[in-house]
């Protein structure tokens, strides 16, 4: 597919993308309004700076003036994607938010949490509820306890787009803790298997819907200069769950009906997430986009502060979306408009799960086991541990090193590990050594995966996917996400006994190589933009 750089569209706006332009339009806007073009030295950015700072105090007396603070900011801003200045000297020119965001996102990442506790709960309960529910013998039921979950978050994907454009983003949270409440209790009070796979399908369905409006609602509400990093938070929390269902299950040898309880605390944090909502302001691009405009003004002044209501209202009002334009449906995804957008966000996520992050984890115990680590405990410790540490490593530099960088060194570093792997099975020259290096490569793999392709996907496609098709666009790309994870998880075995687990992890390298050829050509880098800057370079209005 054509890469997507900018086009003689886009440059108008004056945004720069790799491979772009700044339009001539702009330049001269620097020229006339910072007295330096793009031929200026270094040893010239003090005085620059100086006039700068003297233009940027008048600008608080007038809204026009403001508005064209705003003009010179983005043109900086254009330059020092080339390294022609620092990325600092472009940000001290916004106008400071006063307000807070951080405890509307710590409710949303609440989801998030849930999220991964659901998913990592059943592996150490399983053993467990088996003995108790009497289907010990029966692994074709025992699996359909484990997949509900992931059927059940492929609908709830899909579903959660469409709630979030109908009823709002803190409203879809809040309809969110219903199956995810009601489906917790069923399977701590389940006396029989029907009752366990009605509640794994409501989890599933709850945390389908948290996978689409949690990345959503976070990269709506973020302020540009740190949206990176709040949005990686997601994928930060994710990996938290995962960790609290692993250190709930540690009671499990001494009470085997432990089980029911590490179930059953899932209902507190979605009942929390309800009530938190309910004082959480709502997206102010979702209430312009549906012509609310004094609530979004209101909300704006919660998030940022009264004195950015002005920038980013004109932000919203000049993005090319109208609040008259309806909502897309699912078919104007497709269009000539917005497919190319929508084909990155489905291949990105078909990408991260075709790379083999799930295989891996799946497979981890047996690797770790040929090491001599035959704890199945601190085996999964250990690689849940380098996904936070990666993750965590990866909300740093999110701002700094921008998403597409992230991304391809996150994917070379996949392939560089399953070629570790696949080698360690296969040389005979490295034989003494397989159990540590098929270790090492693991957890190498792991922190590769978490440093990019677990984070970004999640924060890149709510910032190249346009207000009106956000929404619908995330559903079907996590849509993607869930249903190659169903795959995988129920074929990967079949595949590793006819292949053999070398011959894989090969083919797992091959697809990372794959990405990064697909993201060189095809991601652009939303670092520093704005989600309006942003939708009007990729899906301008026609």
């Amino acid at each position: 597919m054509q890469a997507l750089t900018i086009s003689a569209e886009a440059t108008s706006v004056g945004c720069r993308f790799p491979g772009g332009r700044v339009s001539s339009g702009v330049e001269k806007l620097g020229k006339r309004s910072l007295g330096f073009g793009r031929s200026s030295m270094p040893g010239r950015n003090i005085c620059c700076g100086e006039r700068l700072g003297l233009e940027f105090a008048r600008a608080r007396s007038g809204v026009e003036l403001v508005f064209g603070s705003r003009a010179k900011s983005r043109w900086v801003k254009a330059q020092s994607f080339d390294g022609d200045l620092e990325d600092d000297n472009s940000t001290k020119l916004q106008t400071k938010s006063s307000g807070t965001v951080l405890p509307y996102v710590g409710i949303a990442c609440l989801g998030a949490i849930l999220f991964g506790y659901h998913l990592g709960v059943v592996n150490g309960a399983l053993e467990y509820l088996a003995r108790d529910l009497g289907i010990t013998d029966n692994s074709v039921l025992q699996g359909w306890i484990v997949s509900t979950a992931l059927a059940g978050a492929t609908v709830g994907s899909f579903t959660g787009g469409s709630l979030a454009d109908k009823f709002g983003r803190t409203r879809t949270f809040q309809l969110d803790a219903i199956p995810l409440a009601v489906g917790a209790f069923l399977c701590a009070t389940a006396q029989n298997v029907q009752t366990m796979i009605i509640g794994r399908l409501l989890c599933g369905i709850g945390i389908g819907i948290s996978s689409a409006i949690v990345p959503l609602y976070i990269s709506e509400i973020s302020p540009t200069e740190i949206r990176g990093a709040l949005g990686s938070v997601n994928q930060l929390f994710i990996c938290i769950g995962i960790l609290a269902a692993l250190v709930a299950g540690l009671p499990l040898a001494g009470n085997p009906l432990w089980w029911r309880t590490m179930f059953a605390i899932a209902v507190v944090p979605s009942v929390l997430m309800a009530l938190g909502m309910s004082i959480s302001p709502e997206s102010p691009r979702w209430l312009f986009q549906q012509g609310k405009i004094s609530q979004a003004e209101t909300s704006i002044r919660s998030l940022y502060g009264k004195g950015k209501v002005a920038e980013v209202m004109n932000d919203l009002s000049t993005s090319g979306q109208s609040s008259t334009e309806q909502d897309a449906g699912w078919f104007d995804l497709f269009s000539k408009r917005y497919r190319k957008v929508v084909s990155v966000g489905a291949a990105l996520f078909l990408f991260q799960q075709l790379a083999g992050i799930n295989a891996v984890v799946y497979y981890s115990t047996a690797v770790f086991r040929s090491a001599g680590i035959v704890s199945d405990v601190a085996a999964s410790a250990l690689v849940g541990a380098s996904n936070v540490f990666g993750t965590a490593v990866a909300s740093s530099l999110m701002d700094r090193q921008g998403r597409k960088s992230l991304l391809i060194t996150s994917f070379t570093g996949m392939a560089a590990s399953m070629l570790l792997l696949s080698l360690s099975f296969t040389w005979k020259v490295l034989t003494p050594y397989s159990g540590t290096l098929a270790v090492l490569g693991t957890v190498l793999y792991v922190l590769s995966f978490s440093l990019g392709a677990g984070p970004v996907p999640a924060l890149l496609l709510p910032e190249i996917f346009a207000s009106r098709i956000r929404a619908k666009a995330v559903a079907l790309s996590l849509g993607m996400h869930w249903i190659s994870n169903f795959v995988i998880g129920l074929y990967f075995l079949s595949v590793v006994n006819k292949f053999g687990i070398s011959t894989v992890y090969l083919g797992f390298s091959t697809v990372c190589l794959l990405a990064v050829l697909y993201i060189t050509g095809n991601v652009v880098e939303t670092k520093g933009r704005s989600l309006e800057e942003i939708e009007r370079a990729l899906s301008p209005a026609t």
